[in-house]
C-alpha cells in the first residue's frame, strides 16, 4: 500500500494575541498551523468508540524514510499526559521526537487521543455542549479510552503492544494494568515522569487550585465547559495569583505557555486531577461519601492496587529531580508499590517538560528506554 504524506496540525499558532489581568500578562500562542509531515500506512486518523459512547481519534505512523515495504516492528502505543493530546509526541523537531525516532527505526507507532481533547471529541449521541458530555473521571480515560486503544492495536495487529506514557499518560496505563483482562494484551510498558501518588505535588498554582477546592466549586456551579482565554478565567486567575503564587513566572515558562495554549478551550477534565492531589493515594475517583456507597460499596473509593500487575511484567521508568508533578518521592513510593521490578532512569536536572522537549532527550532518555524495549527479544526490527 502507498504512503500517504499528511500533516499533523498543532491547535495552536506563530501568531500571539495577549491574555491580561491586573496581576498578569500572559503573551498567548492560538489558532493556526505548525505542520510536521508524518508518513502514514493507513488511514491518517481511524476513529474507535468507547464502550460509553466517546469517539477518539487513533493514529498509526511509520517510518519518514517512506519504505511501505519494510516489515513492521512491535506496536508502540504512545499516551500523552495532561494538559496534551497526540501532538505532544512532536513538540520536538524530527530528530529528538520519540515518534518519530521509533518509526524510524521500524515500530509501528500509534498514537492516542483522550476524550475532549482537540482530536477526540466526538460522541454517538452527545455534544461537546452538552452537559453529559463532561460526565466523566479520570479512571474513564484509563478504564475505557485506553482499553479501547489496546484493544483495537492487539486486534489489528494481532501482537502485543508496548505502552509509552507521559505523565497522565502513566497514570491511566498504571491503572488499567492492574486489569488482567487489560494487562494480558500488553508486553512492557515504559513512562516518563510517571504519576500515581501525587502527595508531594509541589507546582504552585495547582497547590493552591487545590487548597481552595475549585473542582468542588466549578462543578457545584454547574460550569462544565470553561474558556480559559475568556474573561472569566482571567478573573479566576487574577483571584489566585497572590504574593504567595507568582503567575507571572509560571505561566510564561515553557509548561505555562503549554497549559495555556494546548488545553482545548472548553474542557475542566484537568480539574479532576485536583482531587487526586488532594487525596494523596491512587484511587478512583471520589464522588463523597452517599455516592461512592452506592457505586463502589464503600465510603472511600477504592485504590487501584499496584501489586497487581504481574511480577513479570517488564517496566521502564524515567524521572527527574525538578519534577514538581511526578516528584521524587511519590515515584519512590509508586515503585515500592509493584512485585515487578522496573528498569529506572533518574535524571537530576530533568524537569517534566524535558522528557519531551529537551534538545538532548534522544541521547539521555529515549535511547535508554529504545534499548530496554529491544532487549525484551520481542523486536522484529
Amino acid at each position: 500500500m502507498p504512503c500517504i504524506s499528511i500533516g499533523v496540525a498543532f491547535p495552536w499558532s506563530v501568531e500571539m494575541t495577549t491574555l491580561e489581568s491586573p496581576s498578569i500578562t500572559i503573551r498567548l500562542k492560538t489558532s493556526a498551523v505548525v505542520s510536521f509531515t508524518l508518513d502514514v500506512l493507513e488511514s491518517p486518523i481511524q476513529q474507535i468508540q468507547t464502550k460509553d459512547g466517546y469517539l477518539l481519534a487513533l493514529d498509526r505512523v511509520s517510518s519518514r524514510n517512506g519504505n511501505p515495504g519494510m516489515q513492521r516492528g512491535p506496536p508502540v502505543l504512545l499516551v500523552h499526559g495532561i494538559f496534551m493530546a497526540g501532538e505532544a509526541w512532536l513538540l520536538n523537531s524530527p530528530e529528538t521526537s520519540l515518534l518519530s525516532i521509533l518509526a524510524d527505526q521500524g515500530f509501528d507507532v500509534w498514537i492516542g487521543n483522550v476524550r475532549g481533547t482537540f482530536w477526540s471529541y466526538g460522541h454517538v449521541s452527545l455534544s461537546e455542549k452538552d452537559k453529559e458530555f463532561w460526565d466523566w473521571t479520570w479512571q474513564e480515560l484509563a478504564l475505557y479510552d485506553l482499553s479501547e486503544m489496546i484493544h483495537h492495536i492487539y486486534s489489528t495487529t494481532n501482537s502485543k503492544i508496548l505502552i509509552v506514557g507521559h505523565s497522565q499518560g502513566s497514570m491511566m496505563s498504571l491503572a488499567a494494568l492492574t486489569q488482567p483482562n487489560i494487562v494480558e494484551m500488553v508486553e512492557a510498558a515504559a513512562f516518563l515522569c510517571p504519576i500515581s501518588y501525587l502527595k508531594h505535588f509541589s507546582a504552585p498554582l495547582a497547590t493552591k487550585l487545590v487548597s481552595i477546592h475549585l473542582d468542588e466549586i466549578v462543578l457545584a456551579m454547574g460550569i462544565h465547559q470553561l474558556n480559559i482565554r475568556s474573561e472569566t478565567f482571567t478573573k479566576l486567575l487574577n483571584s489566585i495569583c497572590d504574593g504567595h503564587v507568582d503567575c507571572k513566572n509560571l505561566l510564561s515558562s515553557d509548561i505555562g505557555l503549554l497549559v495555556m495554549s494546548a488545553v482545548d478551550k472548553s474542557s475542566l477534565w484537568f480539574l479532576l486531577y485536583l482531587t487526586v492531589i488532594r487525596q494523596g493515594t491512587f484511587s478512583k475517583y471520589d464522588y463523597g461519601r452517599s455516592e461512592n456507597l452506592k457505586l463502589y460499596g464503600q465510603e472511600k473509593p477504592p485504590e487501584f492496587d499496584l501489586s497487581l500487575i504481574p511480577k513479570s511484567f517488564p517496566l521502564w521508568m524515567g524521572y527527574g529531580g525538578y519534577d514538581a508533578v511526578a516528584n521524587v518521592t511519590d515515584v519512590e513510593n509508586t515503585i515500592k508499590k509493584f512485585q515487578t521490578k522496573p528498569e529506572l532512569l533518574y535524571i537530576e536536572n530533568y524537569g517534566h517538560i524535558d522528557f519531551l522537549m529537551s534538545g538532548h532527550v534522544k541521547e539521555d532518555v529515549y535511547n535508554h528506554m529504545i534499548g530496554f524495549f529491544r532487549s525484551l527479544g520481542k523486536s522484529r526490527t
